[in-house]
């Protein structure tokens, strides 16, 4: 599904990717790990086409398609969807409308389902988060403001299953949370993956939500390359020996 071939790219002048090659199938899990600045996020807005990031030289495809050239709201449109890091807040926008923007957007042009009544969206609302066993509150109060960590990450998940996209980049799902609301974070996608099946893009330094989210295979991105890929044996070996073992494997026990 997607196919990203021999990409570099450059932000601000300097060249962050070095020639990222990978595919990802739908219904796959992958891990993307590595350390500090090896260029994780970079390779993440350089899919969903953030400007600052410039590909230099090599490819992205979405279901065979090249898709370099596209804009942001063209990939998004495409079935490319990006869960930030830090969601914002944005005050007087109430997240139920929010979500019913959204979702008008993204059935734009279908007649059946682009003039869903409120009535019908709500009902749609209520059966997403039960599935995803949120609280219904907070969809009433405006869009990320006072949501704590985890509301703000489901908050991002129960977008996602508005858009149901082809291909989800989850940018640091964990980061900030505690261990219960990782569960819970976690269980929420896991959902998501029953009811469509999208393509996952996990980008953690950490193993514990992988406990979780289990990959089909993990990526290890050191100095702008994939320096190791595999399955998650990959992920628990890091958690034991670092980053320092991609370069220099341990001998003993194996």
């Amino acid at each position: 599904m997607l196919e990203i071939r021999d990409l570099h790219v450059e932000v601000e002048g300097k060249e962050i990717l070095k020639g990222v090659n990978m595919k990802i199938n739908r219904g796959e899990i992958h891990a993307l790990m590595g350390p500090n600045g090896s260029g994780k996020s970079t390779l993440s807005y350089a899919i969903t086409g953030h400007p600052k990031y410039k590909v230099t030289e090599g490819q992205i495809l979405l279901d065979g398609k090249e898709i370099t050239a596209l804009d942001p709201t063209q990939r998004a449109r495409a079935g490319i969807f990006l869960a930030f890091q830090y969601p914002l807040e944005i005050s007087g926008v109430p997240y139920f409308s929010f979500l019913r923007s959204i979702y008008n957007a993204k059935t734009e042009g279908d007649k059946q389902t682009s003039s869903i009544s409120i009535y019908s969206f709500n009902k749609l609302v209520q059966e997403r988060l039960k599935l995803l066993k949120m609280d219904q509150s907070m969809i009433h109060r405006y869009l990320n403001e006072g949501f704590s960590g985890g509301e703000k990450k489901k908050a991002e998940v129960l977008q996602m299953a508005f858009l149901e996209p082809k291909l989800a980049i989850l940018d640091e799902l964990d980061s900030g949370l505690d261990i219960d609301s990782i569960k819970g974070v976690a269980e929420a996608v896991n959902a998501l993956e029953g009811l469509f099946k999208p393509g996952l893009l996990l980008v953690t330094h950490y193993m514990r939500i992988l406990n979780y989210l289990k990959p089909d295979y993990v990526h290890v991105l050191v100095d702008g390359k994939i320096a190791l890929s595999g399955g998650f044996e990959i992920a628990q070996r890091l958690e034991e020996f670092g980053y320092n073992w991609v370069n220099e494997p341990p001998t003993s026990n194996g």
